[in-house]
Order: C-alpha cells, then structure tokens, then sequence
C-alpha cells in the first residue's frame, strides 16, 4: 500500500482497531503515524518495545489492603486516562514477555485490568526482510491486526519533503533521479545505503552546518558537504548528488513563470539577474502571440516581484509595443 491510500484508510478505521506498519526500515513509518495522529489532533505515546524489559511494560507491583496490583507505568496510565495515538514500535524485536504484554493490549485493549480510553488508538510497526534480525510475527497477535505492507513511492516522499521543507535541490535530484530515494536489492553489512528517512536527516543536518545544496547550486561544492552526505546516503549516491547540485542549470520557460510559478518559485530566488532577464524574454515571445489569462497574470506577478524596478518599466514597454490589447490591459 502506498502512503497516500494508507493516510486515507487508516484513520477512517474504528478507534478499537489496531494497526499494524510492515516495511524495511527509513521508509517513515514514525512519521507517518505523527501526521496522522496530528490530523486527529491527539498526542503521541511512542514506545520502542524493543528497548524494553517486562516490567516497563506491565509496571510494578504495590500492596494495597493486603493485596497485590500492578502500577500502569506513566505512559500506559496516559492512554488510559485519554485519548492518545499508542505507537508501539519494533513490535518484533522485543523480547517474548513484551511481545505478550502487547497481545493483551492489541486483543483486549487493557494490561492488568488498567483499560484503554476508548478513542485511544493502538498502532504497530515491524520491520520486515531477511537483513533484519527480528522475531517472526505470531499468527494469533497478526491477525488481531488491520495490517498493511507498506510501499512508498516517489510521489508520496515527493509530497512529504515539500511540505516539510526539504532543500529544493534534494527534491529535484529525487525527482529526476528516483532510484536514490531508496536502495533496491541486496545489500552487504556495513555499507550505508539511502532510506527516504536518511534524506531527511541529511536535509537536517546541512541547514544545521549552514550547508544548503539550494545555495551551492551550479557552483563549488563545500568539502563539508560531502562529508555530511556521504555520512547519511553513501558514496556512490553522494557522487550522483553532488554532480547533480555542481551542474545544476537554471533555466526557466514561459511555462514554468506563467504556469507553475509557485513550483518554481525557488529557482527565481535564487538566478541571476541575467537568468531572470532570459526567462523574461521567453514570456515576451509567448505574449506576442497569445493572450495571457487571470492565473497566468498572477504568477507573472509573482515573477516580476523578483527583478529590478527598471526591468518592470522595459518589460512593459516591450508588452505595449506588441498592441496586444487584452494582454495590455491585463499586465
């Protein structure tokens, strides 16, 4: 399932049923699970079980009148007391008295009598594959789950890192490149490879060395740049990305200003004087023969924000010497 029928399904589900995420690991099944939960507005119980012994599952036990009961620990209390979105990750790499915990918890939505809230949402994530050294899924706690095998594409991280702000260049690069999202095949120990999550680390990591591929476009790359990929994607990867980012030519068309401005909007930031001048002349030449729209001439304003006061004057007298009159009075 891609991520975009998953973001669809999964919260039109029943608070009471439990979901369960397959997939190799960096595809962004934490992320996923934020977003959705963000959408419903709840918060976030993230719990790595793989990390966790018996008793931070099940908590303590404390006497009262006498008897014996267990404490719910603090974040189980919580998805108790209200509704939250309970992620409990690495499901299959937790130890086997965990892993009964979390059947309890999937099958009959309490621990040691300590109940769900009834809105809480119950959702699980495995990584799958021969690489991974994990435990293999019981069928009984499977089948207690709505579960999907998870199978991003390009267009889903595509979307995901332009509302997250990921630098332009890394989604152009994608974009064009989409085998370098994420390594497909065999895979030897200790070789990094790229995941759609380590992109998103790299993204991070350069603005936080104030190393933004955006800004070396079509110039030297930095040593530091390199260094900080080749950390996160691989060599042969980095070598890829890097040629693309030093070779980057900008060059717009009159399509790209009139029709897509917003997507190309970074590009404009970031051209030269004589670049822009160039992409101009190209909407001269469409204008001369065709009449421009209302979207058309709110993008072109767009662009024009971008160039110099005496290059709107020269532009306009260009758009009044064609005699163009619907195009006149529109600009």
């Amino acid at each position: 399932m891609d991520i975009k029928t998953f973001n669809n399904v999964a919260p039109r589900l029943p608070a009471e049923i439990a979901i369960l995420i397959q997939g190799p690991t960096g595809i962004g099944k934490s992320y996923l699970v934020k977003d959705i939960a963000a959408g419903l507005e709840l918060p976030v119980v993230d719990r790595r079980l793989s990390q966790m012994s018996e008793g931070d599952m099940v908590g303590l036990p404390e006497l009262v009148d006498g008897t014996t009961r267990f404490c719910p620990p603090d974040w189980y209390a919580q998805a108790c007391r209200e509704p939250v979105v309970l992620f409990m990750d690495e499901l299959n790499r937790a130890t086997p008295e965990v892993i009964q915990a979390a059947f309890q918890i999937v099958l009959d939505r309490e621990l040691n009598g300590h109940k769900l809230h009834p809105e809480t949402r119950v959702f699980a994530a495995v990584n799958v594959g021969a690489e991974y050294e994990v435990n293999e899924m019981d069928p009984a706690l499977l089948r207690r789950f709505w579960v999907t095998e998870l199978v991003p594409t390009n267009e889903d991280w595509l979307e995901w890192a332009s509302k997250n702000d990921i630098d332009p260049m890394i989604q152009k690069f994608i974009k064009k490149y989409p085998a370098h999202l994420m390594h497909e095949g065999e895979r030897s120990p200790g070789q990094i490879y790229p995941y759609p999550a380590s992109w998103a680390r790299l993204d991070k990591s350069l603005k936080h060395a104030n190393c933004n591929p955006y800004e070396c476009a079509g110039g030297e790359i930095p040593d530091i740049m390199l260094h900080i990929t080749a950390g996160f994607v691989g060599m042969p990867t980095t070598a890829a990305f890097l040629d693309f980012v030093k070779n980057y030519i900008f060059k717009l068309s009159a399509d790209d200003i009139l029709n897509n401005f917003q997507e190309v909007e970074p590009d404009v930031k970031a051209m030269t004087n004589d670049k822009k001048n160039e992409a101009l002349d190209q909407v001269v030449l469409f204008l001369k023969s065709n009449d421009i729209c209302a979207t058309q001439i709110e993008n072109l304003k767009g662009f024009m924000t971008y160039v110099s006061d005496e290059v709107v004057v020269d532009f306009a007298q260009t758009i009044m010497a064609t005699k163009n009159l619907h195009n006149i009075k529109m600009i």
